[in-house]
């Protein structure tokens, strides 16, 4: 049997079998809670969870802001990052189920505009192949077009998809994307004649009576929290925690990424779900064919493989389904998905076998936090052997810091400062063009300084100082965009092309300055 076989095998053994469960949350949660924050110094948590349909637990945690101190509670709404990814293919779904569409519909028959960069991709991409993650497409190719900000529409990126030159073949490997996922919203907007928050809103906060939820992340929402995260160390993630000043611009990505809700709307929102999709009333919001259309893994992936004792939480399986992740924790079949966006991070884990869903969201980049909280009320509802989460993290996470500050250390030979260069140094400002981001300006300030902007993300700019030979580093003025490295091709007493790669070995792989491949722009002479 395949890993696929087995997966689908898996998906269809637990829609549904009911289980008895505890009728209250474990006795300890809030002081799990407590520990879990204070330990990787997470300002503030919001907690559901939901057994058989009802909401056991729906709590807030911590503080909203540590500059204003408001406190954190059941309907504080905070980031869900790439959980919203669910809410998107709901969304198709209900189409789905009014006869509007067909999960088997080419993409290319119900979106104008669109296009891949491969013909044979264009002609032959559905519904599902959209969702899954198999396009062709490496890891996050293609989210510097909306990281951190963008001054593009929806309309664009459908546009800029054709530019984007896969790294495998269609259909061949799963590697995680957020752009085709804008690109649903997009169908979305096509097919119903709704902008993709009007219908997610009408269509699935209000018959769930979700008050507190927003399409998109909003730092003046009344319920809202700010975001934070650690700058002033070697890294980003570690030192001190400062708010943000802003965070992800999530307007076009939200169908990707962009929601936000609270543990009271996060709680009816697992409840769907563990209720055969039906709404409080008895209604159906997602039909049962369409429950396990969303359920039904597609994709093979590599299943998480962390290092010494964390590997207690390594799946033995892992597949991605329609904005869903089908895998096993320490044995049982679960279905999952995680989120995070720069100052915020989100866990939520079904268990359908057990009636049990639990969603810990973060208002921080403290991953540790998440993490330990979820797998420790697992543990407990699952009735498995207890771990100290908490210590595990905190060691891998050492692990990891560790490693990415020796690769810092120790820079390869062609990165050892010197003050050898090419070119003078103001030789090497102009325009240079990527076929899927655009342009980016480089600009000579005089006595040695450059200046670099991203022409097409709004406040990301920042000097560009050399390092060695005809490599540069940025420092971008906004802290909380990840530094990169440009590296310039020159021939013939003049630039060919440049390249980037993040500074940070940890960098997150939105940052995808990799695929940048840029030309300088030939300004005609007159």
């Amino acid at each position: 049997m395949t890993n696929l076989s087995r997966a689908a095998v898996l998906a269809a053994c637990f829609l549904f079998a009911p289980a008895a469960l505890h009728a209250a949350p474990p006795a300890d949660t809030d002081a799990y809670v407590a520990k879990a924050m204070s330990a990787f110094g997470a300002p503030g948590l919001s907690l559901a969870i939901v057994e058989h349909g009802h909401t056991v637990v729906a709590r807030g945690y911590g503080i909203r802001s540590i500059v204003t101190k408001a406190a954190v509670d059941e309907h504080t709404a905070f980031p869900i990052g790439s959980e919203s990814k669910a809410f998107t293919t709901a969304a198709l779904g209900i189409l789905v189920d009014r006869g509007k569409l067909k999960w088997t519909d080419r993409v290319v028959d119900r979106l104008p505009g669109f296009q891949m960069y491969d013909p044979y991709v264009t002609e032959h991409m559905t519904v599902l192949d959209l969702l899954t993650h198999r396009s062709g497409l490496r890891l996050g190719q293609g989210d510097l077009m909306i990281v951190p900000t963008t001054n593009r529409t929806r309309a664009d990126i459908v546009h800029a998809l054709r530019y984007l030159k896969p790294a495998t073949g269609f259909r061949e490997q799963y590697a995680y994307d957020n752009v085709l996922y804008i690109v649903a919203g997009a169908l979305v907007e096509s097919v119903s004649g709704q902008t993709w928050e009007e219908f997610v809103r009408q269509n699935i906060f209000v018959p769930l009576n979700m008050k507190d939820s927003f399409t998109n992340y909003d730092p003046a929402a009344p319920n809202g929290v700010a975001l934070h995260a650690r700058l002033d160390g070697p890294m980003r993630g570690m030192g001190t925690l400062v708010k943000l000043d802003r965070g992800l611009d999530m307007r076009v990505p939200a169908p990707a990424g962009g929601i936000s809700l609270s543990a009271v709307d996060m709680a009816s929102w697992m409840a769907m779900f563990l209720n055969h999709g039906k709404l409080p009333d008895g209604k159906q919001l997602l039909s049962e064919d369409t429950l396990k259309m969303l359920w039904t893994p597609v994709s093979v992936t590599r299943a998480e493989s962390f290092p010494g004792p964390m590997a207690l939480a390594n799946p033995h399986l892992a597949a991605y389904a329609l904005g869903w992740s089908v895998e096993d924790y320490r044995g049982h079949p679960i279905i999952e998905h995680t989120g995070g966006v720069l100052g915020a991070l989100s866990a939520l884990y079904l268990v359908p076998d057990k009636n049990l869903g639990i969603a810990v969201s973060i208002n921080s980049e403290d991953t540790g936090a998440r993490r330990s909280v979820v797998f420790h009320l697992l543990d407990e509802y699952l009735g498995l052997p207890q771990a100290d989460w908490p210590g595990i993290i905190q060691t891998t996470r050492t692990q990891m810091i560790d490693q990415a500050l020796q690769a810092l250390r120790h820079l390869p030979q062609d990165m050892l400062p010197n003050d050898h260069s090419s070119l003078p140094i103001a030789e090497y400002g102009g325009i240079y063009s990527d076929p899927w981001y655009g342009t980016v300006t480089v600009a000579d300030r005089g006595h040695g300084r450059l200046w670099i902007t991203f022409d097409r993300t709004p406040g990301m700019e920042g000097e560009l100082e050399h390092v060695a030979n005809d490599t540069f580093r940025t420092r971008f003025t906004d802290r909380g965009i990840e530094d990169a490295y440009m590296t310039f091709d020159v021939a013939n007493g003049r630039v060919t092309k440049a390249a980037m790669r993040p500074v940070s070995p940890l960098a997150d792989f939105s940052f995808d300055y990799a695929d940048l491949d840029f030309s300088p722009v030939v300004v005609p002479t007159h």
